[in-house]
């Protein structure tokens, strides 16, 4: 007999009852407020594209933090925000999409950006995402990596540093590398929502120029 489940890397709905019965049986890990003075959330925002399910990444405008860098969709939190809340507003105000709190799917690790910022990541699937719109003050393009490209193993490359250690690069297509932290949001998210595995990612080596 042959399984005629439908493939969560191929179809958006089995892939929303995959991800969350693994995010509903993963116990993140929160970064305390008295290390991380600044907080934000961002958004691993899964959607149908091209036929496929897919996540959302933004290539950041040319000014500003992070000037022209790799970035889910997200932000800094506001005073009386939670996490899931502020990625939300986020997402509406960079892309243009809106998501509701019943589209959180879950969370992954908080990640301690060398930036100052605790990031927390939330996971959400959009049926019926709309138009995209992008604010041209923050998102310089928006970009898709379907979900089998982020689990194939030839996707994640540990680079050797010159002091020791190994860097994360995400290879999501030709000159296109993600780093830590979106890399390693990326990476976590791969690990547990796609391949059911656990994985923690607060150690992994960012860039220098991630500190901006």
């Amino acid at each position: 007999m042959t399984d005629a489940s439908p493939d969560p890397f191929g179809d958006l709905a089995a892939f929303r009852a995959v991800a969350a019965d693994r995010l509903a049986s993963f116990a993140h890990t929160t970064v305390p407020d008295a290390a991380a003075p600044r907080r934000a959330g961002v958004v691993l925002c899964a959607v149908e594209h091209g036929g496929v399910p897919s996540v959302i990444l933004i290539r950041r405008a040319y000014q500003g933090r992070n000037a022209g860098q790799w970035g889910l969709p997200g932000g800094r939190q506001e005073d009386g925000e939670t996490p899931e809340q502020a990625a939300l507003r986020e997402l509406g105000e960079e892309i243009g999409l809106v998501a509701a709190p019943g589209d959180v799917l879950g969370r992954l690790d908080d990640f301690p950006a060398m930036s100052g910022f605790a990031i927390t990541p939330v996971v959400v699937v959009l049926d019926d995402p709309g138009p995209l719109v992008p604010s041209p003050d923050e998102v310089h393009s928006v970009h898709y990596t379907s979900l089998r490209t982020l689990a194939d193993d030839d996707t994640p490359a540990w680079v050797p540093q010159p002091g020791g250690g190994h860097m994360l690069q995400m290879r999501l297509g030709p000159d296109w590398r993600v780093h830590a932290p979106t890399g390693a949001m990326l990476w976590q998210f791969r690990e547990v929502v796609l391949l059911g595995r656990d994985a923690r990612v607060a150690d992994f080596v960012q860039p220098d120029w991630t500190r901006h």
